[in-house]
């Protein structure tokens, strides 16, 4: 076993599970070590109630994401949503649209077909895909949130070729599900701008992930329950000092899930969001009274993909 611990080292990665958590010793190019995220934030009356519930709160996020897919928003709401992010200067990540749970295949319903759920299915569908992006970018929106390695890297090549900007973040999502070192520098290699870990990872795991990469790391420290469910709030000092720079990112126990929202959950969603929020309050203060030596990007900091406009037009 030690020949093979070895050998895995020389290839620059560590060689077990990091069980002394050692402290990280990267940062955001801000030189913060967290930023704070409100998952599901469906559509511009959500956002406007994180806002405001953050202005309640007294709490500082830098940004909000959404899952129900930048294709069911209508094009207003998308001007909406890109414009609320550059006002208040949040990054906006959207869920790029087509997935395999929005289509017509049955294999996401079987027990062992759940993982392939996500996935982008064809090429049509990743010919969707990329219009989706296309037209969120046209928004301003400059992050985009993927669950499909093969769109991850089709849209790294995009960028590279000027078919879509260069400033793009595309954040990895949580059900796309690698969680060893080796696993998640492919992910960053082939394009991850940050990436969203598991859920139920030990900061042993963590530590050693952040020994492999450099990309910033999302991890729910509130789990949704079809996610997990778990509640890690006196975690989230320790999270950030073995896995800086992270992202903490607040999800909801006990909500149902919305995706994929619209106006008949409009109600729905704004109460979680405005919950969200308070649970940031209540997990920011855990940091404060822990750990307030840990250092916080401001909004707007470098790195922070916040929406611009009147750029560059990606055609269909």
């Amino acid at each position: 076993m030690e020949q093979t611990r070895n050998a895995i080292e020389k290839l620059g990665f560590p060689g077990r599970d990091c069980h002394e958590l050692p402290d990280s010793t990267k940062t955001f190019p801000d030189g913060a070590q967290y930023r704070v995220e409100i998952p599901s934030v469906e559509g511009p009356a959500s956002f406007e109630a994180v806002v405001e519930a953050c202005e309640q709160y007294e709490v500082d996020i830098h940004r909000i994401s959404q899952g129900s897919g930048i294709m069911l928003l209508t094009d207003e709401e998308l001007e909406q949503m890109s414009a609320i992010g550059k006002r208040e200067n949040l990054e906006v990540s959207l869920f790029v649209g087509p997935r395999g749970t929005w289509d017509v295949s049955a294999m996401q319903w079987a027990s062992a077909g759940k993982i392939a759920g996500l996935r982008v299915q064809g090429m049509d569908q990743l010919v969707y895909s990329i219009e989706d992006i296309k037209r969120a970018c046209n928004a301003g929106i400059r992050s985009i949130l993927v669950a499909d390695e093969g769109l991850l890297w089709l849209v790294n090549e995009f960028k590279k070729m000027g078919e879509l900007p260069g400033d793009l973040i595309v954040k990895v999502s949580v059900q796309v599900a690698q969680a060893n070192p080796v696993s998640i520098r492919l992910m960053e290699q082939i394009g991850a701008g940050t990436y969203n870990v598991p859920t139920d990872l030990t900061l042993s795991r963590l530590a050693a992930i952040r020994q492999a990469v450099d990309l910033p790391i999302d991890i729910y420290v509130e789990v949704p329950d079809d996610v997990g469910g778990f509640i890690r709030h006196y975690e989230i000092p320790e999270i950030i000092r073995v896995a800086a720079p992270v992202y903490i990112k607040f999800g909801l126990r006990n909500a149902p899930n919305i995706y994929p929202s619209g106006s008949h959950l409009e109600s729905t969603s704004i109460a979680l969001s405005k919950e969200r929020v308070r649970r940031a309050k209540l997990g920011l203060e855990m940091i404060k009274r822990y750990a307030p030596h840990l250092k916080v990007s401001k909004r707007g900091a470098e790195g922070i993909a916040t929406p611009v406009h009147g750029e560059k037009v990606w055609t269909s």
